[in-house]
């Protein structure tokens, strides 16, 4: 007989281990479930918040930690404001992890550009935890990440840990600033043109803003990367996040199984359409 397998659309619930404020409107949760949980850079869970609802989050902890479960979310609604409010000791419902992630196979042996904007950062940060600890599987390794200002920047000692690889190229960026900022000001895709990598032979993963997001895309592709190579995390509405709800319907596919990753070339034809 085979291994019975747990309903996908029933939540199992846990205690918060922790919680951090990264921001004004954003918290990371930290979940260390019993047996662990594994996970893909890039897959989401859906999180319930006890009569409340629930929602997708993408897990932004470090895959090579499965016995410790992280969430960055803003509170933008009444479940993540819900799942917000929870401190340590609080008991939340956890579904998954669902869905595709980042291409990180794929991308061994070639140059990898991640492309963060705001709280994009989060999804990509799982993959950025993989690429720090196998480094030697990739060849140049680029992170260009844009903040709206100096207080919203997410993750500070990571990002300054990261910056001070020799073999990492980092750049940050701020949308706005004050006189008593000394780093690069403007979008995060400006940062795009001056990067240093090989565009044949390179792997791009970018999570944002969706506007934000097209224009990586248009300035990578413009830089000579191949469309199937560059990458791209949606979220959109999802519910049941299992493909049966079909509130996430992109075009003809379903972003909870489907993705939430894809390569430009699946998706350039629909960013940016009314209705989709």
């Amino acid at each position: 007989m085979g291994v019975e397998l747990a309903d996908p659309m029933v939540p199992r619930f846990e205690r918060i281990h922790a919680v951090q404020r990264d921001g004004a409107d954003i918290w990371t949760l930290e979940i260390e479930p019993p047996g662990g949980c594994e996970f893909l850079p890039g897959q989401f869970n859906m999180l319930y918040a006890y009569g409340v609802g629930e929602a997708a989050i993408s897990i932004s902890g470090d895959p090579s930690a499965p016995g410790r479960l992280v969430h960055t979310i803003r509170a933008v609604g009444k479940v993540s404001e819900a799942l917000t409010r929870l401190g340590p000791g609080d008991s939340i419902g956890i579904r998954g992890p669902f869905g595709r992630g980042w291409p990180m196979e794929e991308a061994e042996g070639k140059d990898v550009v991640v492309v963060a904007g705001g709280l994009g950062l989060a999804p990509l940060r799982p993959a950025i935890h993989l690429l720090m600890s196998a480094r030697a599987r990739y060849r140049r390794v680029v992170l260009l990440v844009g903040m709206r200002g100096p207080a919203e920047i997410l993750f500070p000692a990571e990002l300054e840990r990261w910056r001070g690889k020799f073999d990492v190229d980092l750049e940050l960026t701020v949308d706005h600033a004050g006189p008593d900022w000394q780093g690069n000001v403007g979008v995060v895709t400006t940062l795009i043109p001056r990067a240093v990598f090989d565009p044949v032979n390179t792997v791009a993963l970018v999570c944002g803003p969706e506007l934000m997001m097209r224009f990586a895309i248009a300035d990578l592709a413009r830089a000579g990367v191949p469309d199937r190579r560059i990458y791209v995390s949606l979220e959109r509405n999802m519910k049941c996040a299992v493909g049966l709800c079909g509130h996430c319907q992109f075009g003809g596919s379903f972003v909870c199984k489907d993705g939430p990753i894809y390569s430009c070339d699946q998706v350039r034809p629909l960013l940016g359409l009314r209705e989709i």
